[in-house]
């Protein structure tokens, strides 16, 4: 591990100096990605030497031991090391936690009513209402881009837009149906009613971002067909240029040139290529959302609002981690619900690295 954690930290370095660079602002996407990273990199040095202070003051109390006036401030000394040397031990193996890699993104939101006819409507409203509260508890920013509600007030469908330092790191776990147990508005007799919203949490895309390797490309020249003359017969102008990875093939004999040609071959195959991998993305994001909500049933449940009872259950969690309370919860008091499933992540991962290290993996 303390290999792996210098290796960070000298990158971290290398990082800096970059960032350093005066010709490194005039990239604004390289410096970017440097502040991502550095942002990414900097609280594991921080632990790492701090670790290393305390491994230094736990070698000088040691040293302090033979000396009768100073022992019993060493024994206290070292007591203090070896303390903090066990906490950063701990908050290390955290940190080097393999990350979400959409950590940092912001967030898109989709609430639908699922089954439970007006009621399920009315409580993805109060579910919207929850994550309207909750984004203003962080500080962070909420648009709406699409919404359909019923004429009680419920909501058919909505999808917004939230904004904000760690908004995919917390909101994420809020995929998932959520099930409600309570009376209606709508029910005279004052019967108790199951019903279910299906929420969608999804990273915001990002700018389609790809590199055309020359070396995937095939380029033949030929001879321009139809109308135009001589010069048309007689010159290989056109050009003919095939993506290998994907078989894309674009021509264009339009040009006298043959550079123009070329230009203008691989402005068109950029484009498809690019719509090509758009096209993959959305495609990508609607089967992740398709797999976050399910079908709304009331069985596929990750959370169970119980109004009677006063409590919210998360089905993820166990023992007596998974309640809390109600009345906090749906005011948007959701830290709690997503600490301690931060933490059963965290734990789970930790005992998965631990399985590979005794595996010898």
């Amino acid at each position: 591990m303390l290999n792996k954690l210098q290796a960070i930290s000298d990158r971290l370095e290398a990082v800096v100096t970059q960032m350093e660079d005066p010709a490194t602002y005039a990239d604004p996407d390289l410096l970017r990605r440097l502040t991502r990273e550095q942002k990414e990199l900097e609280p594991v040095v921080e632990a790492y030497r701090a670790y290393g202070q305390a491994e230094a003051d736990l070698a000088s109390a040691q040293e302090l031991l033979s000396d009768p006036e100073m022992k019993e401030m060493a024994q206290e000394e070292i007591q203090r090391a070896k303390a903090d040397m066990e906490r950063l031990r701990e908050e290390l193996k955290l940190l080097l936690l393999p990350r979400d890699p959409n950590d940092g993104k912001n967030v898109v939101m989709e609430i639908r009513g699922g089954v439970g006819g007006e009621e399920a409507m009315l409580f993805a409203a109060d579910l919207f209402r929850m994550y309207v509260m909750y984004v203003e508890s962080r500080s962070w920013s909420l648009e709406v881009t699409s919404r359909s509600e019923t004429e009680l007030g419920g909501i058919k469908t909505i999808e917004f837009i939230v904004e904000g330092e760690g908004a995919w790191s917390r909101l994420k776990y809020e995929s998932g149906t959520h099930r409600v147990q309570r009376v209606p508005v709508t029910e005279s007799s004052g019967r108790i009613q199951t019903s279910a919203a299906t929420v969608a949490v999804l990273p915001e895309a990002e700018e389609v971002d790809f590199h055309i390797d020359p070396g995937d490309l095939k380029i033949d020249t030929f001879r321009s067909s139809g109308a135009g003359g001589q010069h048309i017969n007689k010159t290989e102008s056109a050009i003919r240029i095939t993506h290998l990875p994907t078989g894309v093939v674009v021509e264009c004999q339009d040009e006298r040139s043959q550079y123009k040609n070329k230009d203008r071959a691989m402005q068109i195959l950029r484009t498809r290529l690019y719509e090509a991998e758009l096209a993959k993305q959305n495609a990508a994001i609607a089967a992740q959302r398709r797999s976050q909500v399910g079908s709304g049933d009331r069985s596929e449940r990750i959370r169970t609002y119980n109004f009677p009872q006063g409590r919210v259950t998360d089905h993820r969690l166990t023992g007596d981690n998974k309640n809390f309370a109600i009345d906090s919860v749906i005011n948007g008091g959701l830290d709690p619900i997503v600490d301690a499933l931060t933490t059963a992540e965290q734990a789970a991962k930790l005992a998965e690295a631990g399985e590979l290290a005794e595996a010898g993996e």
